[in-house]
């Protein structure tokens, strides 16, 4: 039976076709069930009035269901290997989630967003700086008008080290 690849995978996927599509199922059902038993101790509410445990549950389950599908889907379509871990990327996407987690409050929404989108844009072995600036502007203006003012997010637009 073929299971795609040079078979050096096949010591870590002895079932799986598609390792990719495995693998990827496995992280979605692991961090859907992390979610899950995190929120298990929040109010639920109800569909009318959600508590804070309803969406996080909802998304959970979604993402633990689209896991178990891709997982069962790796079993029987055949897929290309996993390639080579892409560090430069992977380095620069969570450095600028936590850079956004450390500077949102003293800077603000408005310094914060941007530096995350381009940051993590330049991972892209398509990086332009055009696309992205655009992008960030787009993303920070949605942003703002959605979650800070329409939903009341309490996170400063422009924070506490520009005087605000």
């Amino acid at each position: 039976m073929y299971r795609g690849g040079t078979g050096k995978e096949d010591a870590l996927n002895p079932i799986a076709r598609n390792p990719k599509d495995f693998w990827t199922g496995l992280i979605y059902i692991f961090v859907g069930s992390a979610a899950l038993i995190i929120s298990r101790d929040y109010d639920m509410g109800t569909a009318v009035k959600m508590g804070p445990a309803y969406f996080p549950t909802l998304l959970s389950v979604l993402l633990v269901g689209i896991g178990i599908v891709s997982v069962l889907r790796s079993m029987f379509k055949s897929g290309s290997p996993i390639g080579a871990v892409a560090w430069k990327g992977l380095f620069l996407i969570v450095a600028s989630t936590v850079l956004f987690g450390v500077i949102v409050r003293g800077a603000g929404v408005v310094v914060a967003l941007p530096l995350l989108v381009i940051i993590s844009a330049s991972a892209s072995v398509r990086f332009s700086w055009k696309t992205s600036i655009a992008e960030a502007v787009g993303i920070t203006v949605f942003c703002i008008v959605i979650f800070l003012k329409g939903l009341g997010v309490p996170l400063p637009i422009l924070g506490s080290w520009f005087g605000n």
